[in-house]
């Protein structure tokens, strides 16, 4: 027995992995010294003996860009900080690099309770300066944008994290902040985990909180992201590839853009998504936005248990064409259960640093949207148990005691990017639902705090619509529910003002 025991703790001991400090490579944690070389040899060196843990201990490391390795865990002590350069020229003469990098890698992690601290604030300074010395070549810099800014091009400002074709990454623990770009791009990666993460990224644009890329097997979970662009965000930009089997859940998100979104890009498209538990607030665009606007496929959306406060819309779902050589693409089988949304009459990110721009027209707030384009529809939507309350108020009255002619006026916009204000004013205040097919509600309760003389619902070329519960708290203007151009499959339990089957004009 005594032996056997000897021979276990033996084999244990081999199979613990070897950690490499970087201190002792040389680092050196006074907040000043550029570690760049340091940190890379302990990296180095670990993956040529085969992997390990590279420890960043407690105290503050200068970094400029590095490159993980297979079966590397960078792995921070509690109160261990990599701060990035802030000298632009370390992230290459032109395009950024991302500050940490992995290409082609398997079984590579970064853990612990430590900070990866991106300095935007000083390393925008450095950028400016070298944008006025004509040292950077900008095409975006000095040009018109909506914000009215003199802003770098994305290509200019590093990310914090680039993972591209690796497999069996782990994030977890770690805090994220202060990047001038997308914070952390995981591109063509699997069978990943990232887990009990904070991103606190409002220093500048384009801060998205975590983007996956044509990503498969992913679970994200436990994480707080507060953040001034997309929180949670997934993309498909290879037409021959999509996001697959990714999972969301128990996690905190505010944004001044869209909480979780996916089909920013969307060439090739998103399966098998779910999402659930959710917490979003002061959120200034959508809290789920479900876009396909570059020919992907959508399909298999399953989204519950969300409750956002202080968001700009509730649900929004569109099926466009941006992209003129292909034909537009599929959105179909999408469920969306228990959502709890209240939708203010400002704007609910104000204060924020790098809030969302305010919009150049007068407009009531907006309702949830599910929108197709002629000939190619949304197909397969059921909401169930959805309550969404309105603090909205009378800025504009395009639509006040609606006229069905004005229908026909609301842009179709086909080409546009994808946001629930690009219609522009709308003639509904709680869902407004267009070139549709297979459209299901199930227990759905809409509230507004203060008077709107919009119709409540606006069902316009929706296939198969099925109505089981739909209840309108109050209304002020006659008819409540317009449905045209539209074929029923049933229409059940609707209340407005507590009076049951009541005031549908159906065209």
């Amino acid at each position: 027995m005594l032996l056997l025991l000897l021979f276990i703790n033996v084999i244990t001991a081999k199979a613990q992995p070897v950690t490499y400090n970087i201190s002792q490579y040389g680092a050196v944690a006074d907040g000043k010294t550029d570690n760049t070389k340091a940190i890379q040899k302990a990296i180095d060196i670990a993956a040529g003996s085969g992997g390990g843990t590279v420890l960043v201990p407690t105290g503050k490391f200068v970094t400029g860009v590095i490159y993980l390795k297979s079966n590397i865990d960078l792995h921070f002590e509690n109160g261990g900080t990599l701060l990035a350069s802030i000298n632009r020229i370390d992230y290459g003469p032109q395009k950024a690099s991302a500050l940490i990098v992995a290409n082609n890698a398997q079984h590579v992690s970064i853990t612990g309770a430590g900070t990866i601290d991106g300095r935007g604030d000083a390393l925008l300074k450095d950028i400016y300066r070298m944008l006025k010395a004509g040292i950077l070549k900008d095409e975006e810099w000095q040009t018109y944008n909506p914000w009215h800014q003199m802003r770098p091009a994305e290509s200019n400002r590093p990310h914090l994290i680039d993972f591209t074709d690796c497999k069996g990454v782990v994030v977890k623990n770690v805090t994220i902040k202060d990047g001038l770009c997308w914070i952390q791009e995981y591109r063509n990666c699997s069978d990943m985990m990232f887990d009990s993460i904070k991103v606190h990224s409002n220093t500048f644009w384009n801060n998205d909180g975590i983007d996956l890329v044509d990503c498969k097997n992913v679970k994200v979970s436990n994480s707080i992201f507060n953040v001034a662009d997309d929180g949670v965000c997934l993309k498909s930009s290879n037409p021959n590839s999509y996001c697959d089997n990714i999972e969301i859940y128990n996690c905190r998100i505010r944004s001044s853009a869209s909480a979780f979104k996916m089909g920013t890009a969307s060439w090739g498209g998103f399966r098998n998504i779910k999402v659930h538990d959710i917490e979003v607030y002061d959120t200034f665009r959508s809290a789920i936005a479900i876009e396909t606007v570059d020919g992907g496929l959508i399909e298999d959306i399953d989204i519950r248990n969300v409750n956002a406060k202080n968001t700009g819309n509730a649900i929004f779902i569109r099926l466009g064409q941006r992209n003129k050589n292909a034909d537009p693409g599929i959105l179909r089988r999408v469920y969306i259960g228990n959502v709890k949304a209240e939708v203010p009459a400002g704007k609910p990110d104000a204060g924020y640093p790098m809030a969302g721009p305010e919009l150049k027209f007068k407009h009531h707030v907006f309702p949830s949207g599910i929108d197709g384009i002629k000939g190619y529809s949304v197909q397969d939507v059921t909401l169930e148990n959805i309550d969404i309350a309105y603090g909205g108020t009378a800025e504009a009255a395009n639509y006040d005691n609606f006229d069905m002619s004005k229908l026909d006026s609301i842009p179709e916009v086909v080409s546009n990017y994808p946001e629930f204000s690009m219609f522009g004013e709308l003639p509904a205040w709680g869902f407004f639902v267009r070139h549709a097919e297979g459209i299901t509600f199930k227990n759905v309760n809409l509230s507004y705090q203060k008077n709107d003389l919009r119709v409540a619902c606006v069902f316009d070329d929706v296939k198969k619509l099925n109505i089981d519960g739909l209840n309108i708290a109050k209304t002020q203007i006659s008819p409540t529910i317009v449905i045209r151009n539209s074929t029923t499959m049933a229409i059940n339990n609707i209340k407005v003002a507590g009076k049951t089957n009541g005031d549908i004009l159906i065209k």
